[in-house]
């Protein structure tokens, strides 16, 4: 069973001395299973606060004239923070052992004693409601501390996940750059009716074959195909700089032709234009 920390607190050295002799009469161990572990002698608020703090029960012994009470008032007030109980006691007249009855003030401190005994029944039911609050928190804190807990492994999974997903996204990314750059690169097909209306505003282009022989001519064999009435270019800007030296030789042969129309039942082959010179 826990001891009881009682303090007493009295005015002077001569109270000290008739609560040591009524004391030495009391079995407090063994009758309220509390020791006596200091007897305060101090007016002194600061000095009191320092002597008193922690006690289980501290009992103010003053004396019962005015000032005594007035003492003790202000020592209550001062004190009840810092100990578990607080006590009034009054100490008879006479400061003398040899004119005061210690037997009186024994009676006094074991009356103390039972009436801070019977107050601290009187708050046990609010301090088992307090108790139980108490435990109950504490289930909720264990609770929410498992909730934390949980959170927590919950946060680092998915701070996993999203490094996963994150390295995901980084590599989607590259592979989208790379299939962009694969796209430039990718040779361009172009409509050779298409293209050549939207160049010379003509609906009739030439035959494959003069756009052949021109990519022939100009050694444009790696980078330029011509075929099935596309023509297929990495290099869109050749494809039309091509078509252009094509219309211009094809311009130029059409107006030899007017020139010379006694040469009108040649071959068509004669006429192919010649592209050694663009």
């Amino acid at each position: 069973m826990t001891i009881v920390d009682v303090r007493i607190l009295v005015e002077g050295a001569s109270d000290v001395e008739v609560v040591s002799k009524a004391l030495q009469g009391l079995a407090l161990g063994s009758e309220y299973n509390i020791t006596i572990s200091a007897i305060i002698p101090t007016t002194n608020l600061e000095i009191a606060k320092s002597a008193a703090a922690g006690a289980d029960l501290l009992i103010i012994a003053t004396d019962a004239d005015r000032v005594g009470r007035e003492l003790a008032e202000r020592m209550f007030r001062e004190l009840s923070e810092l100990v578990g109980h607080v006590e009034r006691m009054k100490i008879p007249l006479g400061h003398d052992l040899e004119h005061i009855d210690v037997e009186l003030v024994r009676k006094e401190i074991k009356n103390t004693l039972v009436r801070a005994g019977l107050k601290s029944l009187q708050i046990l039911p609010e301090y088992m409601a307090l108790r139980n609050q108490l435990l109950d928190l504490k289930g909720k804190y264990e609770m929410l501390m498992q909730e934390n807990e949980k959170l927590k492994n919950d946060y680092q999974e998915l701070e996993g996940k999203y490094g996963e997903l994150l390295e995901e996204y980084s590599r989607l990314v590259e592979e989208n750059n790379k299939l962009r750059e694969s796209l430039k690169k990718r040779a361009n097909v172009f409509k050779i009716s298409e293209i050549w209306k939207e160049l010379f505003g003509e609906t009739e282009p030439p035959e494959e074959r003069y756009i052949a022989e021109a990519v022939e001519k100009l050694n444009l064999g790696g980078k330029i195909i011509v075929g099935q009435g596309y023509i297929y270019s990495e290099d869109e800007d050749l494809v039309i700089e091509l078509l252009r030296i094509v219309h211009l030789s094809l311009s130029i042969a059409e107006s030899k032709k007017e020139e010379k129309p006694e040469e009108k039942e040649e071959k068509v082959e004669e006429h192919i234009p010649e592209f050694e010179n663009f």
